[in-house]
């Protein structure tokens, strides 16, 4: 018995955003979730204080952004069940009411008591814009946002019952975080500029706000060029808690609101903390009195209690072994999305007090356990690794070599039904943390600065040679494969290295230089960091295309790639196997339409699973009777 590719469809992805809210009748949890099965949309739930759980966004509505291309957050709950969100369609934010709770205020736009109308009403105009990191300022009847149009980006205030936008200021290139001080009087932000990346170096700001609401001259209170501050909340008009790494690891500070002073009240070689790809995660949640932190490594992420004058950090236990980068805290509650090796990423409401845990998302159907791998977390010549072998099968076996993508990602140690689907059927899988990854720290993630192509290939080329040595590969049939930058290490691992018999890349850049010159403006910098700035290091990025070099591809490829991606354009995978093709080595291209950089349609994920394992069947030698055949074009 293996898993089907249906069952990978149906538990793809997880919660994205969460907001816990107490009302008088008790604790309500709000979140987003993939629906695969809906076209891939993003739909927004609401669940109750009596257990009920309701859709808050209406069929054909779909809560997502373009906002740096990853989008960002992109809801927040109004009171009355309302909801404020962006949809995906035409990018403009809009106000769906919903019915009035006993007890609870009135908004604007409807009687008090009086349910509200069912349809969605656009709050910001038609055009090219483009908003994310939705956030609601106490005591105004606005909701803040970063707003995008042709590369500027800018903090605007939407009313919520409609009319003109406002401009609260615009400073970097780039923002995120939106934070208004608890006395009104001051607003805080995060920002940064070409060629930096958000985990790179960013400036926590602060300016004063003027009697019309915008911003006057802001201060930097935090971070720079080689220091990123990730998330900001104000714990009074005169300080703010702060996620930063100035001691190389992402820890949480106090911050005087002049600047003139900060204090660390985590002082630890661990991360509270991620690459923030998508402006709108946070890392911890203000409780009252406490802060509700997630940290640890790419290993293992927890989820505790810190108290910031004492500094004490108690662990608030349970069986997870990650916690993601989205949590709120309400009525002595915290909510967040946790997982294990066993169970998927799941909305799970935890008491602050007893620990008591409570899962109130939809269970997802899953395969009997048996059928489900066992990680092993292993570091192989310093890289950081996590296996899994096939159950109850001894001896060398045929392994693929996961890369993720960012490089900035990492794998955690949770259930993944895409490893299951092909552990299940006798391969191994070993998800590679290379050099770049975070939950390390900054020295780790740095491994990688201008070793793009070299360091990423090497440490899953080192990696594979370790399953061997270990006794779990067989030498001779072993691939990798990855998505994004991730499809980029697939690729150049082939022409950079005789370890892999073969390559499956998911959207993958295969010629960087031409990637910078097309891709969007939040990445169009990034490779300065990643291999060099251009021109200056133009052989760098000569010496590593896997587009200039594919004569020595050492395996086939299947490419694999989104019609609508405007990260990755298709071009790349096109023109890669067109070299191919004229060396005379093998490859596959497919396509897929409605599909943007990464995979939402169930149909989709169905096709791609069933391609991939058809691929590994041809280059490994084994049968796949259960999938449609896959044609390799060119030589043998």
């Amino acid at each position: 018995m293996s898993i089907r590719p249906i069952d990978v469809a149906r538990t793809d992805g997880g919660p994205q955003w969460v907001e816990a809210v107490a009302t008088p009748a008790g604790l309500e949890v709000w979140w987003d979730e993939p629906r695969p099965h809906e076209g891939g949309r993003r739909c927004v739930v609401r669940r109750l204080p009596d257990g009920t759980r309701v859709d808050a966004l209406p069929q054909g509505w779909n809560a997502r952004n373009r906002v740096v291309e990853y989008g960002g957050r992109s809801w927040r709950p109004l009171p009355g069940g309302g909801l404020v969100f962006t949809n995906w369609a035409d990018q403009r934010v809009y106000r769906l009411d919903g019915p009035q709770m006993p007890g609870e205020a009135a908004t604007s736009g409807g009687a008090a008591g009086q349910p509200a109308a069912g349809e969605p009403v656009a709050l910001t105009p038609e055009g090219s814009a483009r908003y994310a990191d939705l956030y609601l300022p106490p005591g105004r009847d606005e909701v803040w946002a970063v707003r995008e149009q042709d590369d500027v980006r800018d903090l605007v205030a939407v009313p919520l019952g409609g009319g003109p936008l406002k401009v609260i200021t615009k400073a970097q290139h780039f923002l995120m975080n939106p934070r208004i001080s608890p006395d009104g009087g001051y607003v805080a932000w995060i920002g940064w500029d070409h060629p930096n990346m958000p985990w790179d170096g960013t400036e926590l700001c602060v300016a004063p706000l003027d009697q019309d609401g915008t911003a006057g001259p802001y201060q930097v209170i935090a971070g720079g060029p080689a220091e990123s501050v990730i998330q900001a909340e104000w714990r009074d008009e005169h300080t703010l808690y702060a996620v930063t790494d100035p001691t190389s690891w992402w820890n949480i500070h106090l911050i005087a609101r002049d600047g003139s002073g900060a204090r660390n009240l985590t002082p630890m070689e661990s991360e509270v903390g991620s690459a923030p790809w998508k402006p709108g995660g946070t890392y911890f949640a203000i409780a009252d009195d406490r802060l509700v932190v997630v940290h640890g490594t790419a290993g293992r992420r927890l989820l505790s209690v810190l108290d910031p004058e004492r500094g004490d950090l108690r662990e608030l236990g349970g069986e997870a072994t990650y916690w993601a980068p989205t949590i709120s805290a309400a009525g002595g509650k915290a909510v967040s999305v946790s997982a294990t090796p066993y169970t998927p990423a799941e909305v799970t409401v935890v008491d602050l007090d007893s620990g008591a845990h409570e899962r109130v998302s939809e269970p997802k159907p899953l395969p009997d356990r048996a059928l489900l791998p066992t990680a092993e977390t292993v570091t192989i010549e310093g890289v950081h690794a996590h296996l899994y072998h096939p159950t109850g099968v001894e001896g060398p076996v045929p392994y693929v070599v996961f890369a993720h993508g960012g490089p900035t990602g990492n794998y955690t140690v949770t259930l993944d039904l895409e490893v299951a689907y092909f552990t299940s059927r006798g391969l191994g899988v070993a998800e590679v943390n290379y050099g770049g990854s975070t939950g390390y720290g900054r020295a780790y993630r740095e491994r990688l600065r201008h070793e793009w192509g070299v360091v990423d290939v090497d440490d899953c080329a080192r990696v594979a040679r370790g399953l061997v040595e270990l006794g779990r590969a067989d030498a001779a049939r072993i691939a990798i494969r990855g998505g994004s930058a991730g499809g980029w290490t697939t690729v150049a691992a082939l022409v950079h290295s005789d370890v892999f018999a073969g390559g499956v890349a998911h959207y993958a850049i295969t010629d960087p230089e031409s990637w910078a010159a097309e891709t969007h403006d939040f990445e169009s910098r990034y490779l300065d960091g990643l291999i060099g700035p251009l021109p200056e290091t133009r052989q760098r990025y000569t010496d590593r295309s896997p587009l200039l070099h594919a004569a020595r591809a050492s395996g086939p490829y299947l490419m694999l790639h989104g019609l609508e991606d405007a990260i990755v354009d298709v071009g790349q995978a096109e023109r890669f196997v067109a070299e191919l093709d004229r060396h005379g080595k093998q490859w596959a291209l497919l396509t897929f339409a409605g599909e943007q950089h990464g995979w939402r349609r169930e149909e989709t994920i169905v096709a791609v699973l069933e391609a991939e394992l058809a691929f590994y069947g041809l280059i490994f030698g084994f049968e796949t009777p259960e999938v449609a055949p896959l044609e390799l074009k060119g030589r043998p």
